[in-house]
């Protein structure tokens, strides 16, 4: 699994899950449930994962979508 983009914007998550989910590329999101132990400020990213095979694909998608500033320089 390979980091595709870290955010704390959860509209931002969604959409990319959904642009995922269309193209059938698998994902994970990390931390999404931090929240709980910081207070629900929403102060901690949230880390969302693809398989490291699908990951050029994913990323090549995010750009299509205009939101290749949005993708984790690792």
């Amino acid at each position: 699994m390979r980091e595709l983009i870290r955010t704390n914007d959860i509209v931002l998550l969604s959409a990319v899950e959904a642009l995922l989910d269309g193209a059938g590329i698998g994902h994970l999101v990390l931390d999404q449930h931090m929240s709980v132990m910081e207070g629900s400020i929403g102060l901690l990213p949230r880390r969302l994962l693809v398989e490291e095979a699908r990951f050029a694909g994913a990323r090549a998608l995010l750009m299509e979508a205009g939101l290749g500033a949005e993708l984790s320089a690792r």
